[in-house]
């Protein structure tokens, strides 16, 4: 747990590189999903853009305001991906991903033990 906490502050000051460039939206489309137990509705939004006479899918887009086909958007360029905004550069960063990694394994202990905790005080009280 002390690792993800650390992991959290080093992901939060890394530095990255990018470059400011200009692209065109060529195509933008929205998917529904429905979890099937919760009726939860998770939206995911994809937008095409062209750059330098090659297309890429704009990562982490939160929503299609703003992007319509033909116009002209700001964007990032990282390691030959399009970025709309500098956390998703930094979320799929080394340091980023290690930190999701301890992340879900401190989620997954943390399971682990209650559950054992919850079984160990049950036979004491059948003892």
């Amino acid at each position: 747990m002390i690792l993800t906490i650390v992991f959290w502050f080093l992901m939060n000051k890394v530095e990255i590189e990018y470059e400011e460039v200009r692209a065109i939206v060529t195509d933008t489309s929205t998917k529904e999903v429905v979890n099937k137990k919760t009726h939860n509705r998770t939206t995911f939004y994809e937008v095409k853009v062209e750059y330098e006479g090659e297309e890429y899918e704009l990562q982490n887009v939160h929503g299609l305001s703003g992007y319509y086909k033909g116009k002209d958007v700001k964007v990032l360029l990282s390691n030959d991906k399009l970025y709309a905004n500098e956390e998703g550069i930094k979320s799929t960063s080394p340091t980023a991903i290690v930190y999701f990694v301890f992340l879900f394994g401190t989620f997954g202990m943390l399971m682990l033990s209650a559950t054992y905790t919850s079984k160990m005080k049950k036979k004491e009280k059948e003892k």
